[in-house]
C-alpha cells in the first residue's frame, strides 16, 4: 500500500538548542514519505543554519510570530495530504513515531486531527513533569465534545485544514480554539500514547513547590511505563577549546599543553579539540600533540585587560563563519591545571546532558569562613559563620579553567557561563592547583608528582 505524503511543519524561534536533535530524530524515522517545511520566526541565533544543515525542504520566514499563523504559512507551501505539527523542541522517542501518528489517524475518515503523548525530560522541572504526567496519559480516547488538542505533536488532515485553518490573530491556544470548530463540524479528535515526543516544559503554571515535588515523586512511581527523556552526549557536536597566551610553561621539563592534553585528549565525548593563541610556536606544537588551529589570533586579543571570554567569542566566530564548523557545545579548558583528573572532561560533559544546564562547572567544596567585598568596603558574610562543620553548609567555588562546558548560544553572548548553572562538587583539592609561573611549575613538580 502505497504511502501518503506528508509535510512536517516545524515552528521555529531561536531553537538552536534543539532543532538539530529533533531533525536528526525525524530522518531516522522508518516511515520516508514525508518534507519538512521549516517556519521561523526571525530567530537570533543559529536555528536556520543549523537546521538546514540537517535538511529540510521548505523554509518560510516571518516577521510576526502568532502560532496559528505560522501553522497556516507552513502548510500553505506544504505539498502533502497529512500534516503533522511538531514544535522544534519536541524528540520522537523512537523510530516508529511517524509510523503510528498516520496510521492513527487513517484509522478513521471522520478524525480531523490526532496528537500523541508527550513525555518530560529528565532534567524537566517538576512542575512540568506533573503536568506532562498527568494530561498525557496511557489510554486512547476519541474526543467528540472534548476540544482539548495538542498540536506541539500531532497530525492533522490538508483536507479538512482547507475548510477549516487556524486562527490568524490568537497568541495563544489555537489548537483548542480549531479543535472547537472541528468538532461543531461533525468531525472528531483522537489522542494516541503510541506517538510519543519528549517535551522538556509543561503545559500548566505552578504551585506549591513542596506539593509539587511530591505530586511529581508519586505520580512518577505509579507510571510504570514512563521513562524520562535524555540527550546523549554522543549525539552532540562537543568541540574543546584551550586558549593560550604566548609559549607554554615547563611542567617538569615537558609543556604545560603536553601535560594537559593526557587528561584532556583521553575524552570520549568531544568531537575536536583546538588551541586558541597568538603563538606558532604554541599552534605548531599543539597540532603535533593533536589539537586543531583554526588561525593564529589577533595580537589585540592578547591584551592584559582581554578576558578569555573574548577570545572564545571569537574563536567561535571564527570556526562558524570561516570554517563553517558548527559545534553544538564548547568545553573550555586550560593548561594550567596540571592535577585535571583524566575523567573530569567527560564526567562534566556527562552532567550538561543530564541536567539541561547552560554551563556545567567543576567546583571545589569549603567550609571557610568566607567574606564579600562590596564596593563601598562593606563586607558580606557568605558562610554560615562559627557552625560545626557537619551542620554547616558548604560554599562551592566553581573554577572554569579546569574544565566548563557551555551550549554555544551561551558564548555567542560573550560570556562562558549562562543563566542557568550546574556545579559537580569535587573533593579531591589537589585538582585545583593553579600554575601561571615557572617557579610555580618547579616547586609542584617536586613536591606533588603526577598519578599515571
Amino acid at each position: 500500500m502505497k504511502q501518503p505524503k506528508v509535510s512536517i511543519v516545524i515552528r521555529t524561534k531561536n531553537e538552536e538548542r534543539w532543532i538539530g536533535h529533533c531533525l536528526q530524530r525525524i530522518h531516522n524515522q522508518k516511515y520516508k514519505n514525508y518534507e519538512i517545511v521549516l517556519v521561523d520566526s526571525q530567530s537570533e541565533d543559529r536555528t536556520v543554519s543549523k537546521a538546514k544543515r540537517h535538511k529540510i525542504d521548505k523554509s518560510v520566514i516571518l516577521s510576526d510570530y502568532r502560532p496559528g499563523y505560522a501553522i497556516n504559512e507552513g502548510i500553505k507551501v506544504s505539498s502533502g495530504e497529512l500534516i503533522v505539527i511538531l514544535s522544534a523542541h519536541c524528540l520522537p522517542v523512537d523510530d516508529n513515531w511517524l509510523s503510528e501518528l498516520i496510521n492513527e489517524i487513517n484509522s478513521d475518515n471522520n478524525l480531523a486531527g490526532v496528537y500523541g503523548k508527550q513525555l518530560p525530560m529528565d532534567f524537566s522541572s517538576d512542575e512540568d513533569k506533573r503536568d506532562l504526567l498527568i494530561v498525557f496519559g496511557d489510554d486512547p480516547r476519541i474526543q467528540e465534545k472534548d476540544s482539548f488538542f495538542h498540536n506541539a505533536n500531532s497530525v492533522i488532515r490538508k483536507s479538512i485544514w482547507n475548510q477549516i485553518p487556524f486562527d490568524n490573530e490568537v497568541n495563544n491556544i489555537e489548537d483548542r480554539l480549531w479543535a472547537q470548530d472541528i468538532l461543531k463540524r461533525g468531525f472528531k479528535i483522537k489522542y494516541t500514547p503510541k506517538a510519543p515526543v519528549y517535551h522538556y516544559h509543561g503545559i500548566h503554571q505552578s504551585g506549591s513547590i513542596k506539593r509539587l515535588a511530591g505530586v511529581t515523586r508519586v505520580i512518577e512511581s505509579l507510571s510504570k511505563s514512563y521513562k524520562a527523556g535524555l540527550i546523549d552526549p554522543s549525539q552532540m557536536e562537543i568541540c574543546l577549546v584551550i586558549p593560550i597566551k604566548g609559549k607554554p610553561l615547563k611542567f617538569g621539563g615537558i609543556s604545560q599543553l603536553e601535560h594537559a592534553s593526557t587528561s584532556i585528549l583521553s575524552s570520549k565525548f568531544v568531537n575536536r579539540f583546538f588551541v586558541a593563541t597568538d603563538s606558532e610556536y604554541t599552534a605548531d606544537m599543539a597540532k603535533e600533540l593533536g589539537f586543531s588551529v583554526a588561525r593564529i589570533r589577533d595580537e589585540s586579543l592578547s591584551k592584559p585587560t582581554t578576558g578569555i571570554e573574548e577570545v572564545q567569542y571569537w574563536h567561535l566566530m571564527t570556526l562558524e563563519e570561516e570554517f563553517k564548523y558548527y559545534p553544538d557545545v564548547i568545553v573550555h579548558a586550560e593548561i594550567t591545571f596540571p592535577y585535571r583528573p583524566p575523567n573530569l572532561i567527560d564526567d562534566l560533559i556527562t552532567s550538561f546532558s543530564t541536567s539541561g544546564a547552560d554551563t556545567v562547572l567543576p567546583a571545589k567544596v569549603e567550609f571557610s569562613w568566607a567574606w564579600q567585598h562590596l564596593e563601598d568596603s562593606h563586607l558580606v558574610r557568605l558562610d554560615e559563620g562559627d557552625v560545626p562543620r557537619k551542620f554547616k553548609k558548604s560554599l562551592l567555588l566553581g573554577s572554569h579553567g579546569l574544565g566548563c562546558v557551555s551550549h554555544v548560544e551561551v558564548l555567542r553572548k560573550q560570556t562562558l557561563v549562562g543563566e542557568r548553572v550546574h556545579l559537580i562538587p569535587v573533593d579531591n583539592h589537589l585538582n585545583f592547583i593553579e600554575v601561571r609561573t615557572q617557579e610555580q611549575a618547579d616547586y609542584y613538580f617536586s613536591k606533588i608528582k603526577m598519578n599515571k
